[in-house]
């Protein structure tokens, strides 16, 4: 009976574990331009949602939507003021996440993001990261997006924030 009980906790605490990531997320993200866009925007903000399956304890495998705005520069020389547009991107990307450690994951997305404002036609979009577990349901990650625009490539580094609101299975 003993011995019986034991095992039913070990295959109840083992399910608990292995769907611990899986749910709806929704994050946000704030960072800095690098490379060809660094000129003309200051600050880029995004935000996510997306729904990640935890197939088991060490991969989970989603989708992802959101958006990405990059604030415009002004620059000023005497008496001339030039203020460029502001850049925005809606991606649509699949995501993957692989955690070695309980608290610790790496992965990142892929898809399209479809560019938003006058004369942008977006591109391919990728963004590798890295995450920290903060809580049971909120994660703390870095990342490098990049976003091929005809033929250059938008990239910036960013730090977010994704809180998950766990499925159902979780708590089977």
């Amino acid at each position: 009976m003993i011995k019986s009980f034991c095992l039913f906790l070990t295959l109840t605490f083992s399910c608990i574990s292995l769907y611990a990531q899986e749910g709806f997320k929704i994050g946000a993200q704030a960072g800095l331009p690098i490379g060809e866009y660094n000129d003309y925007v200051g600050v880029v903000i995004g935000a996510d949602v997306g729904y990640m399956w935890a197939p088991n304890k060490i991969f989970d495998l989603g989708i992802k939507g959101g958006i990405i705005h990059g604030f415009a520069e002004t620059f000023t020389a005497q008496n001339i003021s030039v203020k460029y547009p502001s850049i925005q991107f809606a991606p649509l990307a699949a995501s993957v996440r692989l955690w070695p450690a309980k608290t610790f994951s790496i992965g990142g997305d892929i898809g399209k993001a479809f560019g938003l404002n006058e004369g942008n036609e977006g591109g391919l979009y990728y963004r590798p990261q890295i995450g920290f577990q903060v809580g049971p349901k909120s994660e703390l990650n870095f990342s490098y997006t990049g976003i091929t625009v005809n033929d250059s490539t938008w990239s910036t580094i960013t730090m977010g924030f994704v809180y998950t609101f766990l499925s159902a299975r979780h708590f089977r």
